[in-house]
């Protein structure tokens, strides 16, 4: 029997108080909004009067309109009009979540990009290196399975000691000894590296892997997809092509994949803007992704900490999630990251636009090496989306719903072993500063 969509259910043409928890809705609703502001020197009040009416008719945004969401637009009217328009899409009874873990099978890495903490360098003496063998991943996979998974996203650095049939194997035993679990394994650099090592093309490797089980790709590796930050934070990973072509050929042989993003470093709003327009055009030529993964930049112990000054914060995230929802008319489902953003923020980016609350993440490394940490349980992120006014409902990797939640979920059912937040983070200015001292980044490991 089909799986039911996360699809629409009960549509509305626009978010009433009554949706919105008695807390929030004063706040959020278009028609309770902050006072009046005043009229733009540079008329971009027209300009706000534009996006809206162009929604309402369900027209495409300009470039030049995605960077005005990111800059002037009014956040809690733009909030209220990405929850619309994902009311429209996805229905308002539920928000999705998966169960999964994001375990790695090696920390070894030739690519120095300048925003991870994660990577130990090849050479380099290293007593907390690793690359874990076959039986290593399924290690993780019995973990996964003994906690209730039913995705693992599994992904590593670029190692060039790891023979090519290491890849196929783990996706091949992976499928056969769990067959309930979808290996949702290895991003577009990861790809890249495969077709170096196996002398295939970029197709060909998704072809082996496609015929050894996977189906489905995550979206690491984009951070920005503008030629002029990824010269500066991740030049060994080439252009947005080098990304795009790996996911246009996953499309292209059967796979569904995520766009994800990483902002909050080098780049510009307008950067942002082209990053968003090339998942946009991609997604009109393939239609192969299933979502949309903000998040942002976390630079504790990364080589360009000292370089960045200012760490975006929750209002910057919801402009991002707002601005995506309507930038990206082509996508159903945008993703909340309690992970990354904090479970609070993630609760009231279910109102700006997003429809999922991500996953458990069991396991997580790189995050955690640059002192980010959050943990949850399954309870407790279904008690987080039904105080957000939601009913929870779990999903598969594709985002088909697989269990409705039933009952509330207790506090005290909460484990007493979740760790607090580790925040360390300061609030992005109104503006959006030049976030670099200088152009150049200090040496990579």
């Amino acid at each position: 029997m089909p799986l039911p969509s996360a699809g629409p259910a009960a549509r509305r043409t626009r978010p009433a108080a009554g949706i919105l928890p008695r807390t929030i809705s004063p706040r959020l609703t278009r028609s309770a909004a902050l006072a009046p502001r005043p009229p733009h020197p540079r008329g971009a009040a027209t300009v706000w009067s534009t996006i809206e009416a162009k929604i309402a008719r369900g027209e495409r945004l300009t470039t030049e309109e995605g960077v005005h969401l990111l800059t002037d637009a009014p956040l809690l009217e733009m909030g209220a009009l990405a929850h619309e328009m994902r009311v429209k899409k996805t229905g308002s009874k539920f928000v999705t979540y998966v169960i999964d873990t994001n375990p790695n099978y090696t920390n070894w890495c030739t690519v120095d990009c300048h925003f991870c903490a994660f990577y130990r360098k090849p050479g380099k003496p290293a007593t907390d290196g690793y690359t874990h063998d076959v039986e290593g991943v399924m290690k993780m996979m019995e973990t996964a399975h003994q906690l209730g998974a039913t995705t693992v996203l599994l992904q590593g650095g670029l190692n060039p000691e790891i023979p090519w049939s290491f890849y196929t194997d783990i996706v091949r035993e992976a499928r056969k000894r769990y067959p309930h679990i979808t290996p949702h394994f290895f991003s577009a650099p990861e790809i890249h590296q495969m077709a170096e090592v196996s002398g295939l093309s970029i197709k060909g490797v998704l072809e082996a892997l496609y015929e050894a089980g996977q189906r489905t790709l995550p979206g690491g590796g984009a951070e920005i997809l503008a030629t002029r930050v990824r010269k500066r934070i991740s030049v060994k990973k080439g252009g947005p092509e080098a990304w795009l072509d790996v996911h246009r050929a996953a499309h292209q042989v059967g796979m569904r994949s995520t766009a994800t993003m990483m902002y909050g470093h080098v780049e510009t709003p307008a950067e942002i803007v082209e990053h968003l327009d090339h998942i946009r055009a991609l997604q009109d030529e393939t239609h192969g992704f299933t979502a949309f993964v903000p998040w942002s930049y976390k630079r504790g112990n990364t080589p360009m900490e000292s370089k960045v000054k200012h760490i975006a914060g929750a209002n910057m995230y919801f402009r991002v999630l707002a601005a995506s929802r309507l930038y990206l008319d082509n996508f159903d489902h945008i993703q909340a990251t309690w992970f990354s953003e904090g479970k609070k923020t993630g609760q009231i980016a279910l109102y700006f636009g997003a429809d999922d609350f991500g996953g458990t993440l069991f396991e997580e490394n790189v995050h955690l090496a640059t002192g980010h940490l959050n943990k949850t349980t399954i309870a407790e992120i279904e008690t987080l989306i039904r105080e957000s006014g939601f009913t929870p409902a779990q999903r598969d990797t594709e985002y088909r719903i697989l269990r409705e939640a039933e009952g509330p979920s207790a506090l005290e059912n909460l484990s007493a072993e979740v760790p607090l937040f580790v925040e360390n983070m300061r609030e992005l200015p109104a503006e959006y500063p030049d976030q670099l001292e200088g152009e150049e980044l200090v040496n990579p490991k």
